[in-house]
């Protein structure tokens, strides 16, 4: 799936922004503070209140006073996220629209919509419409209808008000258009990678995708060592290129403590060296390897400054990975702080965020006729980001 629109109202830093045109590799600037982790806190918000409740997803992201602190500073309204996304190019467009209100001090989810557009006019079709813990949903085959009086739906009521109806029928193959959407959201991937949890010994298990925090990476390598030899092999000669001397990565289950090991072997010494011997940036530099040459790539994927300990000159290849993996079929949203990735992005692909009068407002370096005019003549994205071209999102 492609997410085509976010519209956000009274979320933190983001009164009413609209986000219009996402295309599939969407990177993101802006100067510290301008809102760029709380844009990837959206999806990381609708993912938790999809697992758990809105209740939780509100108190991880504010603390003890979840709705108060989520809410946007001097703002009385309700919290109101939007997406509009297509699950592929000549799929309708769906949006869906969740407001969240508080109800003698408890969050609620004051209105949840589900609902499709056929074609370019009409209204359109709802095929999830809850409110305070009540409603409706389609149960029949959403391409399979041609008129909307022939849609059929069912009346439930969840256990709570802060319960998201789409998680409770999101689990049944007869709510075709909730189950879609319910897996994308929990197929998501918000990258928060550590170093040093993927340079940790673990106990051995089965794994086939790259966790958040990367804990999981031997474990990662020694499936694709087995399931999936070309495309390891293409990740290790990737590797080679990146990182002067490394010839060799393999994982190894210790005998003694059934642990799995990560080990990195240089062409100069005969014995290969353990991840904690490593450097940083080799072991980050595998660890996006693995998870961007992904055999099943994750329908959305965010990453947030990807260029920590990574030597600037590999950026810009890094940033035609992300773009590959996009082409391959998920959707990246990245942030930075480099010059020297923005460098190897596209002008259709960036955005900047700065602050005016305390709230975050999104700009589309596309539409700056200034920076397009430069990037026509041939200049480049972070040439221009450092020389202050992008007004408010000074990469120093």
């Amino acid at each position: 799936m492609k997410i085509e629109s976010i519209r956000l109202k009274n979320f933190k830093t983001f009164k009413d922004v609209s986000i219009l045109n996402i295309p599939k590799m969407c990177v993101f600037v802006g100067a510290n503070g301008s809102g760029k982790t709380t844009l990837f806190n959206i999806f990381s918000f609708l993912k938790d209140a999809l697992t758990d409740n809105i209740h939780v997803a509100l108190t991880k992201q504010g603390g003890s006073r979840g709705f108060q602190e989520v809410r946007s500073r001097n703002s009385s309204g309700n919290i109101e996220i939007e997406l509009k996304f297509r699950e592929n190019d000549k799929s309708p467009l769906i949006t869906y629209s969740l407001v969240i209100n508080e109800l003698d001090g408890r969050p609620i989810v004051e209105k949840e919509l589900l609902q499709y557009r056929r074609g370019s006019k009409g209204q359109p079709w709802r095929f999830l419409d809850f409110s305070k813990g009540k409603g409706r949903a389609v149960i029949n085959e959403p391409d399979k209808v041609t008129d909307q009086k022939d849609l059929r739906r069912e009346e439930h009521e969840l256990k709570s008000p802060d319960i998201l109806a789409l998680k409770g029928l999101a689990q049944f193959e007869k709510f075709p258009a909730s189950k879609a959407l319910g897996d994308l959201l929990e197929n998501w991937h918000i990258s928060d990678f550590h170093i040093q949890q993927a340079r940790t010994e673990r106990e051995y298990g089965y794994a086939k995708h790259l966790s958040e925090e990367g804990e999981n990476l031997a474990s990662v390598t020694e499936f694709l060592y087995k399931r999936h030899p070309d495309i390891f092999k293409k990740i290790i000669e990737k590797l080679k290129q990146r990182v002067p001397g490394i010839s060799e990565v393999e994982s190894k289950i210790n005998e003694d403590t059934g642990r799995v090991l990560l080990r990195f072997k240089d062409g100069k010494f005969k014995d290969p060296f353990l991840a904690r011997h490593v450097s940083d940036g080799t072991i980050k530099m595998f660890a996006y390897l693995v998870l961007l040459y992904d055999p099943k790539p994750h329908p959305l994927l965010c990453v947030e400054e990807p260029e920590n300990q990574l030597y600037p000159k590999l950026l810009a290849e890094l940033a035609e990975e992300f773009r590959d993996y996009a082409r391959k079929g998920g959707q990246v949203f990245v942030s930075t702080h480099s010059p020297d990735f923005l460098n190897g992005c596209e002008l259709e692909e960036v955005f900047w965020l700065k602050k005016e009068n305390g709230y975050t407002v999104v700009k589309r370096a596309s539409e700056d006729e200034q920076i397009r005019a430069y990037m026509d003549d041939g200049d480049k994205l972070g040439y221009l980001w450092r020389q202050g071209f992008f007004d408010g999102a000074d990469p120093l």
